[in-house]
């Protein structure tokens, strides 16, 4: 256990550079990528690149995507970039469990290609797909690139067999640029880059990492995140690292938070680091190190309420890791791969001996509360349906489709067409420049969650809390895209029509057709029960053909989506809507 946790009452490392999947922030550049990977991972084969700077996030998002990728996808993941052609296809074979047969007339090379290639269609037949991932592939020699290539080339008459994800540093687009590789950059089906995070990102990043790993009150002053960003970019690798080593500097001086001037100093003890050592060592590494040590030895004990608790003198199961340990894991070779952040630094150090800032009023803290939720997992909960991690479009799907409800993405000309849907919804919204006239806007668009209609302005959510617009800047800003959700009747998989345009399973549904009656007869007591043996008749029609004239719906005697979903309005009490109907 690290050994600031007890201090801080954490459950676990909330700023570890480990790549773990649970920790990931999706961030609008993360559920973009997400979506580019599983947008390549549907086309019929090809390559698929994901770049990023060095500790952006790509390998834990590339875990992510592993961790819930379908059950008929299979992965090889291939860590070592620096292997030849014959050992990167030998780990190929390895991790999709194929035997290789002993044959001493054929080179290593074709019986891997060969055995490959029979694997592929037989995993083809079943259904299934395959996936090959490669770490670090700015590595990979050219040799194993046009090996690759090759790969891709296995597939039948009328499908690819392979899918190929390049994960690698933004030199891979300059390598893939080269004349001599230009056949495999024309086969990348999908490429995405994934940037540092914005400034407006950082305090949910923190957010949702202390909360992941058990907090429940303030650690972090609202002031960190300015500086925090001026120090790190925005690369998440090098914030957990300061995050991380500000922590346990708090811990060391018995403080129940972190201060910018103290997130300040531990950035300037990573620094120092990285240098020749001058024969004096700084204070606050040599305060940290004297504090760890006689803790560890358990020589003296803090009291008031900020003290930490008593260490255990349990040998079998420790509370503390070794001093030494715990300062090399925070002096990491990440930063020896930003020297351009160094002067940076140095600037933002110099105004240690200047006064401190006024007073923070407002500390930041993840709490569980609905405020802290992606779009998607927002736009789920007000349906009363949990889902801890949802990034993209195609997973929103499936978790609605698990809690009977669907997915429609509509284009919608105006308010109106907002008010005749009457859902919830996740809206899309051009964000305005800073310090510019309100009708100029960036090329920056932003999904919030549309919660209400009011006459008095537009409700929407996103993680910062709720956001009030007026309908004019609605207007003015919204791209008029929306994605929401309906929960259609049980049994329902088509729309119900009669005539000629009637498939059989389009005119006798009998849950459906009870259902239909129920909820008509129950909105308009004339309505009649009808005896049709479960189909969808002409006089069942006229019923809803009616329905629809009085609702000011399209007239057409179909039952489909839109009069499903304002039979429900009606009649249910459960479903949440944009703007309360008598």
């Amino acid at each position: 256990m690290s050994i600031y946790l007890q201090h801080f009452a954490l459950a676990r490392e909330p700023f570890s550079i480990v790549p773990d999947p649970g920790f990931l922030y999706p961030s609008v550049y993360h559920r973009q990528a997400v979506a580019h990977l599983k947008y390549g991972l549907d086309r019929e084969g090809g390559f698929i690149l994901l770049t990023g700077e060095v500790g952006t996030g790509k390998t834990t998002l590339t875990r992510t995507m592993i961790k819930r990728i379908p059950p008929h996808v299979r992965v090889a993941y291939i860590l070592n970039s620096k292997l030849n052609a014959s050992d990167v296809l030998a780990s190929i074979c390895d991790e999709l469990d194929i035997k290789l047969p002993n044959n001493n007339e054929l080179s290593f090379t074709k019986q891997c290609i060969d055995a490959l290639n029979q694997d592929l269609l037989a995993a083809h037949a079943e259904g299934k797909k395959t996936l090959i991932v490669l770490e670090e592939a700015q590595n990979l020699t050219s040799e194993v690139l046009e090996t690759l290539r090759l790969l891709s080339n296995l597939e039948t008459s009328t499908h690819k067999l392979l899918h190929i994800l390049l994960v690698g540093q933004p030199e891979l687009l300059d390598i893939l640029a080269q004349t001599e590789l230009r056949q495999l950059n024309q086969r990348v089906v999908s490429r995405f880059h994934l940037s540092p995070l914005d400034k407006h990102d950082l305090s949910n990043y923190i957010n949702h990492r202390l909360h992941r790993a058990g907090a429940k009150r303030p650690i972090f002053d609202e002031a960190c995140i300015s500086v925090l960003f001026r120090l790190t970019g925005g690369v998440p690798r090098l914030i957990n690292l300061v995050c991380h080593q500000s922590l346990v500097a708090a811990y060391s001086l018995g403080a129940q938070t972190v201060s910018a001037k103290l997130v300040k100093q531990a950035a300037k003890e990573i620094l120092s680091e990285q240098k020749p050592s001058s024969g004096k060592k700084p204070w606050l590494f040599g305060l940290v190190a004297a504090g760890i040590l006689i803790a560890a030895l358990g020589l003296f004990k803090l009291t008031g309420p900020t003290a930490p608790a008593p260490q255990s003198t349990d040998t079998a199961e420790p509370v503390m890791e070794s001093p030494v340990a715990e300062a090399t894991d925070v002096i990491t070779e990440p930063f020896q791969k930003q020297p351009l952040r160094e002067e940076l630094l140095k600037e933002e150090l110099l105004a240690l001996e200047q006064p401190e800032e006024s007073p923070v009023t407002e500390a930041i803290i993840a709490t569980p509360t609905p405020l802290s939720r992606n779009p998607f997992v927002g736009l789920l909960a007000l349906w009363g349906a949990d889902a801890a991690e949802v990034y993209s479009e195609e997973e929103l799907a499936a978790v609605a489709s698990a809690n009977n409800l669907r997915t429609e993405k509509v284009s919608l000309p105006d308010l109106a067409a907002l008010e005749q849907i009457n859902r919830p919804g996740i809206v899309w919204l051009q964000e305005a420049l800073v310090d510019q006239p309100q009708a100029e806007f960036k090329n920056n668009i932003k999904s919030y969650v549309l919660t209400r209609l009011g006459v008095d302005g537009i409700t929407l959510q996103d993680r910062q809390g709720e956001i009030q617009l007026s309908q004019q800047d609605f207007e003015t800003r919204w791209t008029g895209r929306m994605l929401y959700l309906w929960r259609p009747p049980q049994g329902y998989s088509e729309p119900l029509m009669t005539g000629a345009g009637a498939t059989t399973n389009g005119s006798r549904n009998p849950e459906v057709v009870d259902w239909l009656q129920a909820q008509l007869a129950a909105v308009d007591s004339s309505n009649e029960i009808i005896i049709s043996g479960g189909r969808y008749t002409a006089a069942i029609a006229q019923q809803v053909l009616r329905f629809q004239q009085q609702q000011g719906l399209l007239a057409d005697g179909i039952l489909g989506r839109e009069t499903l979903m304002r039979l429900a309005q009606l009649s249910e009490k459960d479903i949440p809507l944009l703007r309360e109907t008598d």
